[in-house]
């Protein structure tokens, strides 16, 4: 039988920083929304580091969701969740979550995708629930080192829809949504983890910590 899982380099690298975050922005229990979640490496090592998280998994290719299936079978974790196909910009799921999670997808999506994202967030997060972002973004228009706007431009290459998105932008979109800044973490090799918080009353954007 072949081994359907995949093996992402940069999911063993940023796996332990971003658990970090998540430990310090969740409660002990929590109801996890993954977005894109690839290989499915970071939903083992998280659902694995803890074990009050339910941690749902989403893909919207198919071989994501082998790789995500096998790495679970693998794993036999009671609070990891078959992974569901979820385009994040067609249907969400209907239930709740005190979290969404998504790792390295808005610079490699169109910006339609961070969109949805916001969208399907502001729906499916209770009040106070956060939406988690990791990965390179601009600040104030510029690229936090050289080698992000070297990684841009190769973005854009491939195709004109991608590329690193300004901070500024993406929280400005996530505000439409009922979503107030919370707080930014500065990552290993020049990422961000951008933590916001769906507010409990309609039009109130305090942020919380």
């Amino acid at each position: 039988m072949t081994d359907s899982r995949l093996q992402s380099p940069a999911a063993a690298r940023n796996r332990g920083p971003i658990l970090e975050v998540l430990r310090d922005v969740l409660p002990a229990r929590a109801r996890v929304l993954e977005i894109a979640s690839g290989s499915g490496e970071h939903a083992v090592h998280f659902a694995s580091a803890e074990p009050g998280w339910t941690w749902q998994p989403s893909d919207p290719h198919p071989r994501a969701l082998a790789s995500i299936a096998a790495w679970r079978e693998a794993a036999g974790l009671p609070n990891l969740r078959e992974p569901v196909p979820l385009d994040v910009e067609g249907d969400w799921p209907s239930r709740t979550f005190d979290a969404v999670v998504a790792i390295n997808l808005l610079h490699i999506s169109p910006w339609a995708a961070t969109e949805a994202l916001m969208a399907g967030a502001g729906r499916c997060l209770v009040p106070g629930g956060v939406l988690v972002l990791y990965g390179p973004f601009r600040r104030e228009g510029r690229h936090t080192a050289p080698s992000n706007a070297a990684f841009d431009a190769d973005l854009r290459r491939r195709d004109p829809r991608w590329g690193i998105r300004d901070l500024a932008e993406v929280t400005a979109e996530a505000a439409r949504y009922g979503l107030a800044p919370a707080r930014v973490v500065e990552m290993p090799a020049n990422n961000l983890c951008v933590v916001s918080r769906k507010v409990e009353e309609a039009g109130r954007l305090g942020s919380h910590p």
